[in-house]
């Protein structure tokens, strides 16, 4: 028996939260083993078995340890997933995408806490080393989500990726159309939830992973001149606001907002000699980029892609309102809008200026503690946030015996604008005479009035 993988490497790493996935390879029966080991532990673990990959795990406390036979593999071109036969450890570790993942420490009684790195695992841990234990090209082309993760552990350890593996991963990178779009979308995750993401993204690009998968990112990079006016690259602006929301904010969905917030740039851009470069609608078109990229990659289709379409398109308001004199109006109209999301839409405009000029940077940083405040002071006040009518559809068909029909709706958008633009406060009995009086001007009346 013999520890293997990433817990052995964090472990050795020092890195924090490493015990809780453990796991071991037997040179034998991995699921008989796994019961074994079950049956001598106190309260006895439930052992969950699949035996199609013929591997086993127990939950024990808070700890998962998955017990395998050693084996070896091989593989077709057109899939990642291997023909399977029982083998020797060596054969095991011969199998591992990296050298760090490669090592193994004993079980066993003659030789326990042996450490067996055939791959010089230890010595690419103490130089930060990313590379393949055989030829990458064979490594990447048998299972191509290895280049994936190649750039995830890059990411994710700080480490840098060795050169010829990385010339590996550029060869290779068209292999990865046989990997299904949710396997890609979970190491994407990681790379975005990792410390610093722009290193892992700015691999995937300089490897041609990113193309593979998410070209209207690829798109954004480079800098176009008109009469030797250039806009910003996109693509390391990007990353640079990704960057900077990450040092506030673990949420994923709020990183991929951060991530896609830009991505319509490259199809609205457009030069006139008057304004420069400008991206009118980018936000508009964004977030229905943003629905057709979460479709293609095979992310949450529910609330999930509805929270990043909002701050997609609700990117640009906040920063509008730091041009101005914030007026309680168009603050409302922030808050009606963003509704519970506001604090994550002004997360997300802060982490959005990135510009080089600190003094500039400086006075949007003052504008927004303004906005901020303004924002806090119109809520208490009018409480706004996930805003529902005071008088509601139903409401205003009861009083007046109505139909459902077009002046429903014209009434209950009059009460909204009036309650958004300040002429009513946000209360019922305001917004009931607020109510009367649009549905006389339009010759409407209550059902029990004379006039009716």
């Amino acid at each position: 028996m013999y520890l293997v993988g990433g817990y052995v490497r964090d472990a050795i790493m020092q890195r924090e939260n490493h015990a809780k996935d453990i796991d071991v390879v037997c040179v034998g029966d991995g699921i008989r083993l796994a019961e074994q080991v079950a049956a001598l532990l106190t309260p006895v673990p439930q052992v969950i078995v699949f035996r199609r990959f013929g591997t086993a795990m127990v939950k024990y406390t808070d700890i998962e340890i998955e017990f395998v036979g050693a084996r070896k593999e091989s593989y077709s071109p057109d899939s990642r997933k291997p023909a399977v036969e029982n083998g020797s450890l060596t054969d095991d570790q011969n199998r591992r995408d990296f050298t760090i993942n490669a090592l193994a420490v004993s079980l066993n009684e003659a030789d326990y806490g042996l450490i067996i790195d055939p791959f010089n695992g230890l010595q690419h841990i103490t130089e930060k080393i990313i590379k393949t234990p055989l030829n990458p090209d064979s490594t990447f082309s048998d299972d191509p989500l290895r280049m994936m993760r190649a750039v995830r552990f890059s990411a994710q350890l700080g480490f840098d990726i060795d050169a010829a593996t990385f010339e590996a991963i550029k060869r290779n990178q068209g292999r990865m159309q046989i990997i299904s779009r949710e396997r890609i979308s979970a190491e994407l995750k990681k790379i975005i939830l990792s410390d610093t993401p722009s290193r892992g993204f700015i691999q995937l690009f300089e490897c041609g992973l990113l193309s593979q998968f998410l070209p209207e990112m690829v798109a954004l990079h480079g800098v176009e001149y008109r009469n030797n006016i250039g806009h910003k690259d996109n693509f390391y602006h990007t990353l640079e606001v990704l960057d900077n929301l990450s040092r506030e904010s673990n949420n994923l969905w709020l990183r991929w907002a951060a991530l896609l917030h830009d991505i319509a740039k490259p199809p609205t851009k457009k030069f006139d000699a008057q304004n420069g470069w400008t991206f009118h609608g980018h936000e508009t078109l964004g977030a229905i980029m943003t629905s057709k990229i979460f479709n293609r990659l095979k992310l949450p289709l529910d609330h999930k892609l509805k929270y990043v379409q909002k701050l997609v398109a609700l990117h640009l308001r906040p920063i509008a309102l730091t041009n101005e004199k914030v007026t309680d109006s168009a603050v409302r109209r922030l808050l009606f809008d963003a509704g519970e999301d506001i604090e994550d839409l002004m997360i997300l405009c802060k982490a959005d200026i990135t510009s080089k000029n600190e003094g500039k940077v400086q006075r949007y940083r003052d504008n927004y503690a303004v906005l901020m405040q303004k924002i806090i002071d119109v809520e208490a006040k009018d409480k706004l946030r996930n805003w529902q009518p005071p008088v509601s559809g139903e409401d205003i068909m009861e009083r007046f015996g109505l139909p459902p029909g077009r002046e429903i709706g014209i009434i209950k958008n009059a009460i909204r604008e009036a309650i958004l633009d300040g002429i009513i406060p946000n209360e019922k009995a305001a917004a009931d005479q607020f109510m009367l009086a649009k549905a006389s001007e339009m010759g409407i009346y209550p059902k029990d009035s004379a006039q009716s």
